[in-house]
């Protein structure tokens, strides 16, 4: 595995398509994309992060290849990437997820039922809303964002070999994002929640793959890479 940083090269604010790259995730997640497409059709073996540092981009990833880049907007800087794990060890961690859970549909008249994703704060806010005037009578949106994403993260602890400790985790700066992909324009909606705080190891092999494929859906656009230090 290879760990990636990846940012702007200093004369490339000069470049014409500069405002036009910088200014979009879109153009960010397709840049990315090229980063690993050796082959048509290859399917995703890395994870990215996008980050804004001193009002640049600087993207993170985490990948099963080296990138491969032969033009002179970006800089590339990539080592290998292998954490020794073990159970009970501590790291600080941060995290951009798509916090979702999913259920399916009432059967429609032939039967059939399909399964849905519903963002964990909007359908909670739903919830709450229907129950003695929800939000009005006091929860404060970043509240319900903290609960649902604590309540989100651990039970994908309980599947990826780690815990936490609810005290020392901020689930924040809840987004939604809605962009357009493709020659047809599919109009694609995902949500994100950051997460940091103190986790602990439980399932060293269960973690690895955690670290190495990511938590949650919409890896494709940013969401999942876990970035650890130790503790």
């Amino acid at each position: 595995m290879y760990f990636s940083r990846i940012r702007v090269r200093p004369d490339a604010p000069l470049s014409v398509d500069y405002a036009k790259v910088v200014s979009s995730p879109y153009h960010i997640h397709t840049f990315v994309w090229e980063l690993f497409s050796d082959e048509k059709n290859r399917a995703r073996d890395f994870l990215y992060r996008l980050e804004t540092v001193h009002d640049r981009p600087v993207i993170y990833s985490v990948s099963r290849r080296r990138p491969e880049y032969l033009g002179n907007f970006w800089s590339v800087e990539t080592k290998e990437y292998n954490p020794v794990l073990f159970p009970g060890q501590r790291f600080w961690f941060s995290l951009r997820a798509n916090p979702v859970r999913t259920r399916w549909t009432e059967p429609d008249a032939e039967g059939c039922r399909i399964h849905k994703r519903h963002d964990v704060v909007m359908d909670a806010k739903r919830l709450v809303r229907s129950q003695e005037g929800g939000l009005r009578n006091g929860l404060r949106m970043a509240d319900l964002v903290q609960a649902e994403g604590i309540r989100w993260l651990r039970e994908k602890g309980e599947k990826f070999g780690f815990s936490i400790n609810d005290g020392s985790v901020i689930a924040g700066a809840y987004r939604q994002f809605r962009f357009k992909q493709g020659a047809k324009d599919r109009q694609i909606s995902i949500s994100t929640i950051d997460f940091s705080g103190l986790l602990q190891v439980r399932d060293p092999g269960l973690f690895r793959s955690a670290l190495m494929d990511g938590i949650g859906p919409a890896k494709g656009f940013g969401c999942g890479m876990l970035m650890v230090k130790p503790a």
